[in-house]
């Protein structure tokens, strides 16, 4: 089984990349979990959102506290002191940043990918929801997944012109991430 943790903030769509994640993953024939977790309902809010994928079924409901992957939407968080909690070795970290990765952030991480996606966001959707951008960084990143996955599902999502915009950022976010093998 792979565990996933998403961070954000409230309206940067964590939760919709766990939903839109898990739908990709049904795409190729997994079985999913996916729910988020809120403190506060406001937006800015700090919001954690999981996602389980395996081959058979899945039953387990609570939180992830051992992720194989975290996907950090607002790099603000980055300062939690318990970001990092309990990563699994061979770990991946998908970061959205204008700035690379100089060294390794923790000890499990294998795979480090960054990618600017509120820039990409900002240019292609208009407005700074960069959670399909970094689903697409995820997918390159991490191998766990088909780019035409992620394509595939977000008609479910969205639809018209913003479904044509989040397209090309998650392409965007598949092309463009930087990734670090540690």
């Amino acid at each position: 089984m792979k565990e996933i943790r998403i961070h954000g903030r409230g309206g940067q769509g964590a939760v919709m990349a766990a939903r839109m994640l898990a739908s990709a993953f049904v795409l190729e024939g997994k079985s999913v979990a996916s729910f988020p977790m809120y403190g506060f309902e406001r937006r800015g809010a700090p919001v954690v959102a999981f996602t389980r994928v395996d081959d058979k079924q899945i039953r387990e409901k609570t939180q992830i506290y051992t992720p194989d992957c975290l996907i950090v939407i607002d790099p603000g968080l980055l300062t939690l002191p318990t970001l990092f909690t309990g990563l699994k070795p061979e770990s991946v970290f998908i970061l959205n940043s204008p700035k690379k990765l100089t060294e390794q952030p923790e000890e499990h991480l294998k795979t480090g990918g960054v990618v600017n996606a509120t820039q990409i966001a900002v240019e292609e959707i208009g407005r700074d929801i960069p959670n399909t951008c970094l689903l697409g960084a995820f997918a390159a990143a991490s191998g766990w997944l088909k780019l035409q996955s992620l394509l595939d599902c977000l008609p479910d999502y969205l639809s018209g012109d913003i479904l044509q915009r989040n397209l090309k950022s998650a392409e965007r976010g598949y092309r463009e991430v930087e990734v670090t093998k540690w």
